[in-house]
């Protein structure tokens, strides 16, 4: 169990594991459990084999698109059948790596033959090898591509009918054949307000990144291979175009560079900028002035191609609301092309410098090439010496930290400050009360709406913030940076220009209305005018609150905010268990009850009776709508509370009350011992 929502890659090679939020670490740390309903388990039988230049990435997106339409969230997905056989181990990691795309707490692959390739080409010794396999054998995990298991449901996948995929503009799930993203941005009916020389859906950023897809090797030597064809026929991608490769280890450029495709890729732009989490986070950088300048003359409305796991809008970059997912070959070629309305299964990637028309099909390598060039690059010792370098980085070695029982906190600091919520006793917020809807969002509200991860605006509320408080506007970081300050987290909650505010839709990113008053303020001014005020507040949303990485932030910014409860159609598994680390009610509402149809206005209130010593999993809670005009209505609501421990942490108040009741008993409720830090405040 790890504190990553890529945790599921382990379930490549038949290693059971999934992701949880740091807050729901925090309580093993401290000798709590972590639990979980026991699941349903879903089969995908996989039948054939994926045709020549098939690569995992297209299977990915294509398991992606049929689980999330059939609704996997919070369950277990088990791949079986013969087509699993045909597939390598990395194949396998790229599939389960998508596991929180498709929704489900893990896509677990069963151990044979290619999983134990994967040990041996990875460095482990051969006496260790065999212990797996003999496991496997006897505790029943060996893959059997002729078994049937009984599961919950079954979906049938062939493998020889996957194609070239890619998945956009702003859903990981929205699957479509590569050739159609001229018809997917047409619908996006942008008209260019001045001529340009840059198309008018340019690719701004093009990028290959860390886990989804360089954790196979196989991906990235295709890459290679298409870059050295492309670097033969003196193509390189146009000046607007950010190209970067973020390979997740060392290792990568070792067997890239012994299979002599680094300097290629480095020729087409595609040179290695960092280990690990790079663009596909939000880390990306300025855009290419180029395109900076269009946009500012509404010329274009640019796009993003890269091989990562998500493509929400303003994920990439906060000023790129489109983007496609899609292979690291593929990220090449788009970014030759420079145009993502290219056709590139009809059209030109781009004209070579001696006048020739060079096509993708020139370009894309063979399966036999991949193999060979694998075969001259991947060396077992590789690996070990790659994990052997990260974990010994001089970097973190000399870091140093306080040798004091007690933090010291450093009040001048912009970077580190104790929350209000890091304190023993604050009250549970389960009960019976009437809420204003602090915000009321749509369908698709991601972990990066509510704490978002990339650089912050210089032209910001959250920059005048931390300006104010002495920090460079030029040399403010990336919020990400910044998560150890709850000011700053607090302010940067629900700062997205993609996010749609029903009771508001016009009102300034980061705002919000004060339903009392009818001032439209900044969300976390607003949030301490209902707390001064007394009032309570509560947050409405529709399908798939959530999604995204495992932010524990995206809930701590939602209590600071004072949310009590958060009403949607649905949440995604792993923030719905951070909400209620934060003491947060989830309650998911009935289909006919969603944000759109309800037509909240400033002024209704919803009125919540949830008694604490009353609330059970999964029961039916009493929700009525008291509209401002004095009519009311009934709403059917379920407690999206799973477990006993869950039950625990909503009547403490969340996971850090109850930690420290655990460890410290009465003493944690003894005002000298509290030492509780000052209310939420507007005000540093």
């Amino acid at each position: 169990i790890g504190t990553d929502s890529h945790t599921p890659m382990i379930n490549g090679i038949g290693v059971l594991g999934w992701g949880v939020g740091g807050l729901e670490a925090q309580t093993v740390m401290f000798g709590m459990p972590t639990m979980l309903r026991i699941p349903d388990v879903i089969g995908v039988r996989l039948s054939g084999a994926l045709p020549a230049g098939i690569t995992a990435t297209d299977l990915a997106l294509t398991v992606t698109q049929r689980l999330r339409a059939i609704g996997v969230s919070g369950e277990f997905v088990e791949f079986f059948g013969p087509g699993v056989a045909t597939l390598s181990a990395g194949s396998r990691c790229v599939v389960a790596n998508m596991a929180p795309e498709y929704g489900a707490t893990t896509g677990y692959f069963p151990i044979d033959g290619n999983t134990l390739d994967y040990l041996r080409q990875t460095g482990r010794d051969a006496a260790q090898v065999a212990r797996v396999g003999a496991y496997a054998a006897s505790a029943g995990l060996a893959l059997d591509p002729a078994a049937t298991p009984r599961y919950t449901r079954v979906v049938e996948i062939a493998l020889d009918q996957v194609g070239t995929r890619v998945a956009g503009p702003t859903r990981p799930q929205d699957l479509h054949p590569y050739e159609h993203t001229r018809a997917l941005l047409a619908a996006q009916a942008f008209t260019p307000a001045t001529a340009s020389p840059l198309p008018r859906h340019a690719i701004a950023i093009a990028a290959i990144t860390s886990c989804t897809n360089t954790s196979d090797p196989r991906l990235l030597v295709a890459a290679g291979l298409l870059a050295r064809k492309a670097r033969r026929a003196g193509l390189k991608a146009p000046a607007w175009v950010k190209t970067s490769l973020g390979p997740g280890s060392p290792a990568a450029a070792d067997y890239l560079a012994r299979a002599g495709l680094l300097d290629d890729l480095e020729a087409v732009g595609f040179g290695i900028v960092g280990y690990g989490c790079t663009t596909c986070i939000g880390n990306s950088g300025p855009l290419p002035p180029l395109v900076r300048e269009a946009m500012a003359a509404g010329a274009v409305r640019p796009v993003a191609v890269l091989s990562g796991n998500r493509n929400f809008t303003g994920r990439i970059h906060p000023d790129l609301d489109l983007g496609f997912l899609m292979s690291p070959p593929l990220v090449i070629a788009f970014a030759l092309a420079g145009d993502a309305e290219r056709d590139l299964a009809r059209e030109p990637v781009q004209v070579a410098p001696d006048g020739r028309a060079v096509f993708l099909r020139d370009l894309w390598p063979d399966d036999h090439e991949i193999d060979a060039a694998l075969a001259r690059g991947v060396r077992a010792a590789d690996f070990q010496r790659a994990f052997q370098a990260a974990s010994a980085n001089p970097g973190w070695q000399a870091l140093r930290s306080p040798a004091t029982p007690c933090f010291p906190w450093d009040p001048a600091s912009t970077a580190l400050r104790r929350p209000p919520f890091a304190a023993a006793g604050p009250a549970s917020q389960l009960g019976r009360y009437a809420a204003h809807p602090l915000l009321v969002l749509g369908d698709d509200v991601t972990t990066d709406h509510l704490s978002p991860a990339s650089a912050i605006p210089p032209d910001s509320l959250v920059a005048d913030f931390l300006v104010a408080q002495g920090d460079d506007r030029d040399d403010l970081n990336v919020f990400a940076s910044r998560r150890g300050n709850w000011q700053v987290m607090m302010r940067a909650a629900f700062y997205s220009k993609s996010l749609a505010n029903l009771l508001c839709p016009d009102a300034p990113v980061g705002h919000t209305v004060h339903a009392p008053s009818g001032a439209i303020a900044p969300i976390w001014e607003a949030a301490e005018r209902y707390r001064r005020d007394g009032d309570a507040v509560v947050l409405v949303a529709g399908e798939r609150f959530g999604t995204g990485s495992s932010r524990d932030w995206a809930a701590k910014g939602q209590r600071l905010l004072g949310i009590r409860a958060v009403l949607a159609l649905s949440f995604e598994r792993i923030h719905r268990s951070n909400l209620i680390c934060m003491g947060i009610l989830p309650l998911r509402l009935a289909a006919d009850a969603g944000p759109q149809s309800l037509a909240l206005r400033p002024g209704d209130r919803i009125e919540i009776d949830c008694p604490a010593h009353e609330l059970a999993p999964r029961q039916s809670i009493t929700v009525r709508l008291l509209r401002a005009n004095g009519a009311t209505q009934s709403l059917r609501a379920t407690a999206a509370v799973e477990t006993q421990l869950e039950l625990r942490l909503l009547r403490m108040g969340g996971v850090i009350p109850a930690i420290l009741a655990d460890t410290l008993g009465d003493r944690a409720r003894t005002p000298e011992r509290r030492a509780e830090p000052p209310p939420i405040s507007v005000h540093p």
